[in-house]
């Protein structure tokens, strides 16, 4: 899946309270992004495997004046290859963070052409929400509270929200 949960150290100093309480309550984070079905080792031999075939039917055409006719529109199909690729990657480049300790929830989002959000909230206030229907995705999953609703995944798969509402429900459940 394309986001990982990982537990925190606590920070408390050792005289502290709270510093001797489980893991779980020092609290989570979450890391997540799109998945990427072509990666940029395999963006490389696509180009690579693309410009070799488009190249083949030019071979007969060798010493013809017919070739420089064809080569610019092949050059133009891949140079628009390359592009369309670069720019799903530039679009694809969004990672969320999410920090659940016991004493307060950050998101913060870097989306797509330097793009950056961010949010706070006290976790004992928060609710993951799913939304079955009325989202721009199905399963739609959000987390309500503070100042206002924030999506969270809305680039994941429907089974990957649906995963995601339970496991962060379930985080804010053992750190309340």
């Amino acid at each position: 899946m394309p986001y990982e949960i990982n537990d925190l150290q606590s920070s408390a100093a050792p005289d502290h309270p709270g510093a001797d309480l489980p893991l779980a309550n020092a609290g989570h984070s979450l890391h997540l992004w799109p998945y990427q079905s072509l990666p940029r080792t395999g963006f490389v031999w696509f180009i690579g495997i693309t410009a070799a075939l488009i190249s083949l039917p030019l071979i007969t055409l060798l010493g013809s004046p017919i070739l420089w006719g064809l080569l610019p529109f092949l050059l133009l199909a891949i140079a628009g290859l390359w592009w369309a690729l670069q720019r799903n990657y530039r679009d694809g480049d969004i990672i969320e963070h999410l920090t659940i300790r016991p004493d307060s929830m950050t998101l913060v989002r870097k989306g797509p052409h330097g793009k950056h959000a961010e949010w706070d909230a006290n976790p004992y206030w928060v609710t993951p929400v799913l939304h079955p229907t009325g989202g721009p995705v199905p399963n739609y999953v959000t987390l309500r509270g503070g100042s206002r609703e924030v999506e969270l995944g809305a680039f994941l798969s429907e089974a990957e929200r649906i995963a995601l509402y339970g496991e962060v429900g379930e985080i804010l459940r053992q750190i309340r």
